[in-house]
């Protein structure tokens, strides 16, 4: 079983939250199933563009789910919803001039008996988080990714870096969907944490690990972490879902 907390805000200097999450338990499989997603592609676009993937996420999940799927089926079918909502994006986009170029990142977590599933395209991140440290399980699909990769920045150059904002894969623009999965075993007691680069960029991993494992109460984590994103700026909106197994 999870417990789960989720917080999405504007930020301090853009007009309007193109983020998306979405959380919901499978009824006969007890699997619960988070997602996060980071849309853009103009003011209107981005907003539509996660919240289609959000919905079409969830929906598609709760209809392939059956009880007692091991992981590997799991991330299939995980997949398999992903490029659903890749579907319904490029859909709504070829439907109307003004949401021709939206598209979104996505991160998301199906549970299962011994841990998580996780499924993400884009630089949406997800961290596993215990006593003993903190782990970025995804990998982002950016630009500064591949640069860290070839040695040219560092991994906090990457936070700064003018070029952070560029993703190599999005559901929306892309005609085929490129996710990856990881299968992710968690301790009872640990964590797992979804989010935006907003978070990412604004607060550190350090700081994560500090205010999900040290902090004064798991209910107001992720309103600590949106304290400290606000104090360093929060240019972007800032999302995310903490995921705890009991």
């Amino acid at each position: 079983m999870m417990k789960v907390w989720a917080m999405t805000d504007i930020g301090l200097v853009r007009q309007n939250n193109q983020d998306a999450y979405g959380v919901s338990v499978h009824e006969d499989s007890k699997s619960t199933i988070c997602v996060v997603c980071d849309g853009m592609g103009g003011v209107a676009g981005g907003q539509v563009a996660s919240r289609i993937a959000v919905d079409t996420f969830l929906c598609e999940i709760q209809k392939l789910l059956l009880p007692n799927m091991s992981p590997e089926e799991l991330e299939k079918v995980s997949f398999h919803a992903v490029s659903l909502a890749n579907q319904a994006i490029e859909k709504a986009a070829d439907a109307s001039e003004e949401y021709a170029n939206m598209g979104t990142t996505l991160v998301s977590a199906v549970s299962y008996s011994e841990g998580v599933v996780i499924t993400n395209v884009g630089d949406s991140r997800a961290y596993y988080i215990t006593e003993s440290g903190i782990v970025k399980i995804t990998r982002d699909h950016s630009v500064v990714q591949t640069m860290v990769e070839h040695g040219d920045i560092t991994a906090e150059e990457a936070r700064r870096h003018p070029s952070r904002n560029l993703i190599t894969r999005a559901l929306g623009p892309d005609t085929v969907s490129q996710c990856d999965g990881y299968i992710c075993p968690m301790e009872t007691g640990s964590y797992l944490l979804l989010c935006t680069d907003g978070l990412v960029n604004t607060v550190t991993d350090q700081e994560m690990l500090f205010e999900v494992i040290h902090g004064d109460n798991p209910d107001t984590c992720l309103q600590r972490l949106l304290e400290i994103s606000k104090k360093q700026g929060a240019s972007d909106n800032v999302t995310a879902v903490l995921m705890r197994k009991l």
